[in-house]
């Protein structure tokens, strides 16, 4: 079941955000050659009635892709130059690229909206509920009902910005600025525990939880997959931050083993578990390629914000040697966070 789901998770995911960049296409007029979901060789495929788009299912469920008539060094001569992605203005290759992103976000949404309706919703604010004894926040005088509001100069405004910074602290103290519930603010030091799980899993805990209140109804619903979808992208982008600034190490990133494993467990938890899982990936996915880097759809934003500065294409071998030196990178860095997902495991 873990591995189902595995593919049911990350099939719907790379289909959605294929499907942005695929739908746009079709209607700015762009010659699409295929519109694939996977990668490796081919499982299934079949062609439209025009004879133009091969839609195809590969063998590996990682990944997928839109090929486009001049999306890279195109040689076609018998496609029309105004089907071809690089005769169209800038703003419609613009929204192509994007598709693909906003795609990954509005679905996030609409799982996390569905999700709520149907479990109910608890707020992710950074409220202290509940203190456990003998843990660092009961000790550096954290009350219940104090808001967390910042940690170590960051401002904190959810309970997962809350964990990420825990868990990139390694045991060091850490200032937390408090708010009671006057609106009084005060500033602690805490030094977070070493807590290690059944699996060996190490974490940093402080022993606060938040509360647990379960809501539920259309507006309350409506409220958590806002919050909860903004939250999720903030933790992405405090991770990426981390990640530049020595913060967090690579080492702490996971590949398709770690995902798997991390599927395989939630999946055990139940349906509710599984909606949020997808969320949380699919919003991963969505910020991952708005980064500006070479393959990813931000990169391919950099070459359109190039040619608006210069008024002038940046030639397309040129394009499609950068984003090939890129995609080679990120095969290198897959290989290493997968070798580090499967020593985790052993």
């Amino acid at each position: 079941m873990g591995l189902l789901w595995f593919i049911i998770i990350l099939g719907g995911i790379v289909l959605v955000h294929e499907f942005g960049h695929f739908i746009f296409s079709k209607i700015f007029g762009v010659y699409v050659y295929e519109f694939s979901i996977g990668m490796g060789p081919k499982l299934l495929h079949f062609k439209s009635k025009k004879g133009e788009t091969e839609y195809c299912i590969r063998l590996i469920p990682i990944g997928g892709f839109v090929s486009l008539a001049g999306e890279d060094a195109d040689d076609n001569k018998k496609i029309p130059e105004d089907r071809k992605l690089y005769s169209k203005p800038v703003w419609q290759r613009f929204l192509i690229m994007v598709a693909g992103v906003m795609n990954n976000f509005i679905f996030a949404f609409l799982l996390l909206f569905i999700m709520a309706l149907i479990y109910g919703s608890t707020s992710s604010k950074p409220v202290v509920a509940s203190l456990s004894d003998g843990y660092p926040a009961i000790e550096a005088g954290v009350k219940k009902g104090d808001t967390i509001i910042s940690i170590d100069g960051h401002k904190v405004s959810n309970f997962s910005e809350l964990q990420l910074y825990l868990q990139t602290s390694k045991g060091k103290e850490m200032e937390f600025v408090l708010k009671d519930k006057d609106g009084h603010e005060r500033k602690v030091g805490i030094i977070p525990s070493e807590n290690i799980n059944e699996k060996g899993e190490k974490s940093y805990v402080i022993g606060v939880s938040l509360d647990t209140t379960v809501h539920k109804g259309f507006v309350s619903s409506l409220s958590y997959a806002c919050n909860t979808t903004v939250s999720l992208y903030k933790t992405m982008f405090l991770t990426i931050k981390l990640l530049v600034n020595g913060g967090a190490s690579t080492k702490d990133l996971s590949g398709p083993v770690g995902i798997y494993t991390l599927v395989s467990s939630e999946a055990k938890e139940g349906f509710q578990n599984i909606l949020y899982l997808t969320a949380y990936l699919s919003i991963n996915v969505g910020f991952i390629n708005l980064l500006p880097f070479p393959a990813f759809d931000g990169g391919r934003v950099v070459f359109l914000i190039i040619e608006k500065i210069r008024r002038k294409r940046v030639p397309v071998k040129v394009e499609a040697m950068v984003n090939g030196i890129g995609f080679a990178l990120l095969i290198l860095l897959m290989i290493y966070v997968t070798f580090n997902d499967i020593v985790r495991l052993l």
